[in-house]
């Protein structure tokens, strides 16, 4: 009896082992079967046009999203073109070399010379306003290539009624845009033409470089009562050299973006950049884990609902604006 009752301890005890080695392995295949995202580690190139507080926000947002996605199982090679076209090259080129995984190109031009650089490395833009007229997509619905992302573009025309309600009694409208950015050529003949649809008159003012601002905005002052200024990325870091020069002017500046109005301008209607930059995020992530088809993947846009007004208070005041209570 104590031979046989030997025998069936033990083989009890190999039973209890192999159970316990067949719901390990069963449990080890549940756990790498639902989080596929962490059997591959990505790496993603950034490249950013230029340095302010937009495309900063916006390749914020992209970085966090993916990074709360991935964990360590992602790494960022971020290079900024400082406005560069040139620079934009160099660097999509060397991302091309190194065989990243995707190319995140923040703006129109740094999407631009992405596109040229490669047909096969997924591309997602940011802060770009119009893919399609700008030659980098077939259509928002189905790019149609190696290029998606998140558009910036919000309606001009909750710009123009700002404009109406803060300054009435303006007649022409001065917008000035840098000549080597085909994104501010397309808003600025948007707003030219919603602005001229509502009675106004318009001049469009171009700049080459920083160099330039200061004289062509000082002689546009000269020429009109106020200025819009779309999300051109020159002006967008030269914020205070124009604000201090109209302000001084009494000329009022209704600009596209957040963060030209903190900097000096009067005010906006403006998304969010980071919350944008966390768009393209989430398609990127679509794009490296799901296996989604840039192709196929539609252009995200946010709506109306998603934009905040802005009001530079201290600019109302140098300019001696009063603010209605409709806009408090």
């Amino acid at each position: 009896m104590k031979k046989k009752t030997s025998f069936v301890v033990r083989i009890t005890f190999v039973l209890l082992i192999l159970t316990a080695l067949f719901l390990t392995g069963c449990n080890s295949k549940a756990a790498s079967s639902s989080l596929p995202s962490t059997a591959k580690t990505y790496t993603i190139g950034i490249i950013q046009l230029a340095e302010h507080p937009a495309l900063d926000a916006a390749t914020e947002g992209f970085q966090t999203t993916l990074t709360e996605k991935l964990g360590d199982k992602v790494s960022f090679n971020l290079q900024n073109a400082q406005g560069e076209q040139t620079n934009c090259t160099t660097i999509v080129n060397k991302f091309v070399n190194d065989k990243v995984d995707l190319i995140m190109a923040n703006a129109t031009n740094a999407v631009k010379a992405a596109r040229e650089a490669t047909s096969k490395i997924p591309i997602v833009g940011t802060s770009v306003t119009d893919y399609v007229n700008s030659g980098l997509v077939t259509s928002n619905e189905k790019p149609g290539a190696n290029v998606t992302g998140a558009s910036d573009n919000n309606p001009v025309s909750v710009q123009v009624e700002l404009l109406k309600q803060l300054c009435p009694d303006v007649e022409i409208i001065g917008i000035v845009i840098c000549s080597a950015e085909e994104n501010s050529r397309i808003q600025a003949e948007e707003a030219q033409e919603a602005l001229e649809a509502e009675g106004y008159n318009v001049i469009i003012y171009t700049v080459a470089d920083s160099n330039e601002i200061q004289t062509v905005v000082t002689k546009a002052c000269t020429e009109v009562d106020a200025f819009y200024e779309p999300s051109d990325n020159l002006i967008a870091s030269n914020v205070t050299t124009m604000s201090n020069i109209t302000t001084a002017a009494g000329k009022p500046v209704i600009c596209a973006e957040q963060s030209m109005c903190e900097n000096g301008f009067l005010a906006t209607y403006s998304i969010s950049y980071y919350d944008l930059g966390c768009q393209a995020g989430l398609i990127a992530y679509d794009i490296l884990v799901n296996g989604a088809d840039p192709a196929t993947t539609p252009i995200f846009t946010f709506d109306a609902s998603n934009l905040t007004l802005f009001i530079n208070e201290a600019n109302a005041a140098e300019l001696g604006i009063k603010i209605p209570e409709t806009l408090k």
